[in-house]
């Protein structure tokens, strides 16, 4: 990747994610926006790119940039959404790193929001569908959910992994985020209280399953020069990487690996210079504990088949290299789709100044933040160091 400006992320900014019945979607960016401006040293972006799925289907507004730049005071600025479905957020931060790289600008926002709660749970299931291929997929009434349950028995039977090993996942992430302030789900699970939830598509139950919620995340990323400026804690963006896979499942080689987190991970290393023992903290996209669990198999943290059986037997915990979702991942602090990969690359570059108000990775260097699109179908990786 031939970039010829280094970049910095210099100030983060989010809401909790919640049931906002009373804040809209340009509300909670507006919020997660000037605190990230706040955070950098009140410096205002040059441009702004907002990840989001669902603004066309949900909240029937199109022109989402132009309308949240607007309401946050920002108007003026070029401003843009992207959208790739869950996805959205890091490849929003994809396209604001190239903006920043590239010299177009010196300072651009990165944020991503999404609006979830204020409809029936029908509707949202339907929208969340299309990130999926809707003519061979959608049309025959698949949903988002019943996708990963196909790949989780497969995964299961193929590997020969309990639902006990399974349940690892979701109790570790609950664990973490009971701990984490702006989290949605801050309370402990069991591992029978997973096995023992009501069944959402078989084998997927759902303590299995991210929440629905509303939220919204920025990061402020800038031009060397204008980071030594304004921070003395600068947070550098080493690698990154975005790929796609077949969107329809059926067509792919093997559907227990997810061949789009291979490429974006690789991509990333090879830019970072780094090799994979170097992390020290990931946040991984756990939308269900299947994806969580083909995440470090595919990122190379686990040999493909041993993710939940090395999670069962202790490993990715504080004290372990690499530390895996100590935000709770979307599992315990939410999954706001369009903004998860902005709380990610946010949260990892708290844990790298160390001043992350939850659970902390004293020391920590180097971290990795995954974000996935669909069902694997696009997957964007960004490494940040200290």
């Amino acid at each position: 990747m031939a970039m010829t400006r280094e970049v910095f992320v210099v100030g983060v900014g989010y809401t909790k994610i919640d049931r906002h019945f009373w804040k809209g979607d340009r509300e909670l960016f507006a919020e997660a926006a000037w605190k990230a401006i706040e955070d950098s040293g009140n410096v205002l972006p040059k441009a702004i790119v907002v990840g989001n799925m669902t603004s066309s289907s949900l909240s029937e507004q199109d022109n989402f940039g132009a309308l949240v730049a607007d309401y946050a005071g920002l108007s003026g600025r070029p401003a843009f959404k992207v959208e790739a479905a869950c996805g959205s957020g890091g490849a929003a931060f994809y396209a604001a790193y190239a903006l920043v790289a590239s010299g177009l600008v010196d300072v651009c926002l990165a944020g991503g929001v999404e609006k979830l709660t204020e409809q029936p749970t029908r509707r949202v299931t339907r929208a969340l569908a299309y990130a999926a291929e809707e003519e061979y997929e959608v049309y025959y009434g698949a949903s988002f959910t019943s996708l990963n349950a196909l790949i989780m028995r497969l995964y299961m039977e193929k590997f020969g992994v309990t639902r006990e090993e399974m349940s690892e996942w979701p109790v570790l992430m609950h664990e973490n985020g009971s701990q984490n302030p702006y989290a949605q789900l801050r309370f402990k699970i069991t591992k029978d209280q997973v096995a023992n939830s009501v069944i959402i598509a078989d084998p997927i139950r759902l303590l299995d399953a991210s929440p629905i919620g509303d939220g919204a995340a920025a990061v402020m990323i800038a031009s060397e020069e204008v980071a030594r400026k304004i921070t003395d804690t600068p947070v550098k963006v080493v690698g990154l990487g975005l790929a796609t896979d077949n969107m329809y499942i059926a067509s792919r080689e093997d559907l227990t690996v997810l061949k789009a987190t291979r490429k974006a991970c690789g991509d990333a290393l090879k830019m970072a210079k780094i090799e994979l023992r170097n992390i020290d903290v990931a946040e991984v996209h756990d939308a269900f504990s299947i994806v969580g669990v083909l995440d470090i198999e595919d990122l190379g943290f686990a040999e493909k088949g041993m993710g939940a059986k090395l999670l069962a037997e202790g490993r990715f915990r504080i004290g372990d290299k690499p530390v895996i979702n100590p935000s709770g991942g979307l599992k315990s602090r939410g999954h706001p789709v369009g903004a998860t990969g902005i709380y990610q690359i946010a949260e990892i570059t708290m844990q790298l100044r160390g001043d992350f108000p939850g659970l902390k990775v004293n020391g920590a260097e180097i971290g990795l933040a995954q974000n996935v699109g669909g069902v694997g179908n696009t997957v964007s990786v960004v490494i940040l160091r200290r």
